[in-house]
């Protein structure tokens, strides 16, 4: 199965209005890494101490970095179609989807499932399902967290894990599967067919 994992750093928990500072994304093909999107963002304002203290990610880092409405085409380009996995999707998912309807910019189109109701149902038991708990658990490979790529490099690992597990007989779960297993409706960014501004006239 090829997917996409993704993983966004904030400004703070407020969609529409905090902003995101980095996005990372990692193409899977299978269990092999087929390519990566990872870049820093200028939110054209200050980077609160307690989100720094969180992602290590300063002022510094992200001054002269591209604006998110000039990453959003790139990103969308880059998923394409292709389904999209995150840990708490709808915290990243609505950050995205912020952007997209203040900038008028089609989002990526595949897609969007939550690894982390998935991990509750697969691992039932577990002290919490933070993304680092599972990653120990499953004794994936990690060092860093908090930072856009190396978090959604995780989230892919951990969904290969359940992946093999809720397979059957060798067969990969159907999407709808996947979707029914989060306990949620399926999501997916708009699409939108972005007009040109035209002036008003009255005659």
């Amino acid at each position: 199965m090829r997917f996409i994992a993704f993983d966004l750093e904030t400004t703070g928990t407020v969609p529409g209005v905090d902003q995101i500072v980095e996005i990372g994304a990692v193409l899977f093909n299978g269990s092999q890494v087929e390519s990566v999107f990872s870049t820093l963002i200028n939110p054209q304002k200050p980077i609160p101490a307690g989100a720094t203290a969180v992602n290590g990610i300063s002022d510094e880092m992200v001054y002269g970095k591209p604006l998110i409405e000039e990453i959003l085409p790139s990103f969308s380009e880059f998923c394409q179609d292709i389904p999209l996995v995150a840990h708490n999707a709808p915290f990243d998912a609505q950050f995205v989807l912020a952007d997209v309807k203040r900038y008028e910019i089609s989002g990526p189109k595949g897609i969007v499932l939550d690894t982390l109701p998935i991990a509750r149902k697969v691992f039932p038991g577990l002290p919490n399902y933070k993304l680092g708990t599972l990653v120990q658990h499953l004794k994936i490979p990690s060092s860093n967290f908090h930072r856009a790529e190396e978090d959604a490099t995780y989230c892919g690992r951990l969904f290969i894990e359940m992946h093999k597990r809720i397979s059957i007989g060798g067969k990969p779960p159907l999407i709808e599967n996947l979707v029914s297993l989060t306990g949620k409706p399926a999501f997916t960014f708009p699409q939108i067919d972005r007009q040109p501004k035209q002036m008003g006239f009255f005659i």
